[in-house]
C-alpha cells in the first residue's frame, strides 16, 4: 500500500505527460502542470500534442476515468514531480537550470510537511541539491534534509528517465529506475512512488550518482556514436564502403560497432555530455571530442551535398526526414533539422523537406522561402538529388539514380 494519493507533475512534454498517464492509469490523482495554455487545454480534452505510440489512447481513458487533468499551475499533492528541460546557456554549453529554478518556486507554494519533490528533469552533477535549496528560500517555515538530514519535512530525490521516444509507454513501465535520495529515507520513498507502476528493479542509490549515471549513460553513446561516425569520414576519404566495413567489424566476438548517421540529435545524447565537460573542462577529454565529432558530423553531410549539386544553378535538393531519429516526430537538437536550415542558408538551394511525422514545418524554418514541406512523392518527382538523412520506415529500400544516403537504406 502507498501513501502517494495524488502526485503533481510540472513539465507535460515528452517525458512528463507519458508519465502522468502512466501514474493516472494506476488510479492515482495527478495533476500535470504546463505554462502552456494550449497543451493544458489539449490534454483537458482527452488529446496530445505530441507523437508517441498508445499515449493519445491512454491519456484518453485516465482524463474521461477523472484520474488525470492538467492546468498552468500547480496544486497541493502528496509527490511532486519536475521534469522540465534543462536547455544550453550561451555559446559554451553551460546548463540552464531556470526552468528547474521557476518549478520549484512553483511547486513551492503549495509544499506542505511530508512531501517528495523529485526531479526528474537531466542535470549536472549538484542540480537535485541546488533544487533543494530553492525550495528551502521559498520555504523557511519547513525543513529540507541539506539543513537536518533524515528528519526533514521535505523529502527530496532524483530519478533519471531512460525510455526510448517511440517506446515511452513501454520502457517507463519495464525499465529498471535509479532513485537516488539526498537522505536514506528520501531515497525510500521516492523508490515507494515509482514501484506504483514501475515493474523493473528501483535500483537505490544518493542523488549526485543518480545524476551521473544518467549523464554517463548517454556520454557512453555518444563517444561510441562519435566512433562510428568519424570512420564513415575516414571510409569516404578512403573510398570503402562504410556499411559493409561495420558488418565485418562486427563478426569479430567482441567488437560491436554502432551505425554512422548525420550526426547526434534529441534531448539526451547530443546535449547531457556537455554537462559533464562544463562541470570537468580539464577531465573531460574524450568526451569533449565525442561530442566534437559528432556536432561536426552535419557540416561532413553538408559538403558531400554540395559536391553533387555543384554546377545546377538552382538546385532542388530533396531532404528526407527531419526528427532526429527514425520514426518520431521530435525535432530536438535534430542533425538532420540543422543540415536542412544550412542548406536553405544559400538562396539559390530550393528545399523540399519530406518528414512523415509532422503537418507542418518547425517554427525555424517557416521564415524561409525556399524550403517547402512535401510529400515523398512530389520530392522524388522534382528533385535534383534526394538526401536521406534519417532512416524513416517510409524511406526504406528506396531506390533512385538521384539518392546520396547516409543512413544505409
Amino acid at each position: 500500500m502507498n501513501n502517494f494519493n495524488k502526485v503533481c507533475i510540472i513539465g507535460l512534454g515528452y517525458i512528463g505527460l507519458p508519465t502522468a498517464a502512466v501514474f493516472a492509469s494506476r488510479k492515482v490523482k495527478v495533476l500535470g502542470v504546463d505554462i502552456n495554455q494550449q497543451v493544458v487545454d489539449t490534454i483537458n480534452q482527452g488529446k496530445i500534442h505530441i507523437v508517441e505510440p498508445e499515449l493519445d489512447i491512454l491519456v484518453h481513458a485516465v482524463v474521461k476515468d477523472g484520474y488525470f487533468k492538467a492546468a498552468t499551475l500547480p496544486d497541493e499533492a502528496d509527490a511532486f514531480i519536475i521534469a522540465v528541460p534543462t536547455p544550453f546557456k550561451g555559446e559554451d554549453h553551460e546548463p540552464n537550470l531556470d526552468y528547474i529554478k521557476a518549478a520549484s518556486k512553483s511547486v513551492a507554494k503549495v509544499l506542505k510537511k511530508g512531501n517528495l519533490v523529485i526531479l526528474e528533469s537531466t542535470s549536472p552533477v549538484g542540480a537535485t541539491e541546488q533544487m533543494a535549496k530553492w525550495l528551502a528560500d521559498e520555504r523557511p517555515d519547513l525543513t529540507f534534509p541539506h539543513q537536518i538530514g533524515e528528519e526533514s519535512d521535505i523529502k527530496i530525490a532524483h530519478c533519471p528517465e531512460r525510455v526510448l521516444p517511440g517506446q515511452v509507454i513501454r520502457e517507463l513501465v519495464e525499465n529498471d529506475r535509479i532513485v537516488g535520495g539526498m537522505t536514506q529515507q528520501c531515497t525510500e520513498q521516492a523508490a515507494n512512488l515509482y514501484k506504483i507502476f514501475v515493474q523493473g528493479e528501483c535500483i537505490k542509490t544518493n542523488a549526485r550518482t543518480a545524476e551521473m549515471a544518467k549523464l554517463t549513460e548517454n556520454s557512453f553513446r555518444d563517444v561510441n556514436i562519435a566512433f562510428a561516425n568519424e570512420l564513415s569520414i575516414l571510409c569516404d576519404k578512403l573510398d570503402i564502403n562504410v556499411w559493409e566495413l561495420i558488418k565485418l567489424a562486427n563478426r569479430h566476438p567482441r567488437v560491436n560497432i554502432l551505425q554512422p548517421g548525420c550526426g547526434v540529435g534529441g534531448h539526451c545524447i547530443a546535449v547531457d555530455p556537455w554537462f559533464i565537460v562544463h562541470q570537468n573542462p580539464n577531465e573531460a577529454k574524450m568526451i569533449k571530442t565525442a561530442r566534437e565529432v559528432n556536432d561536426n558530423k552535419p557540416n561532413f553531410v553538408i559538403q558531400k551535398i554540395k559536391e553533387r549539386v555543384k554546377g545546377i544553378l538552382q538546385p532542388k535538393i530533396a531532404c528526407l526526414g527531419l526528427a532526429f531519429k527514425p520514426d518520431i516526430d521530435d525535432l530536438r537538437e535534430s542533425p538532420a533539422l540543422d543540415i536542412v536550415i544550412k542548406l536553405a542558408s544559400e538562396r539559390n538551394n530550393q528545399i523540399l523537406a519530406v518528414e512523415p511525422n509532422i503537418k507542418q514545418l518547425p517554427l525555424k524554418l517557416q521564415d524561409k522561402a525556399n524550403i517547402e514541406l512535401v510529400s515523398l512523392t512530389q520530392a522524388l518527382d522534382e528533385a535534383d538529388i534526394v538526401v536521406i538523412l534519417v532512416k524513416h520506415k517510409e524511406f526504406i529500400g528506396m531506390q533512385s539514380d538521384k539518392l546520396i544516403d547516409f543512413v544505409n537504406i
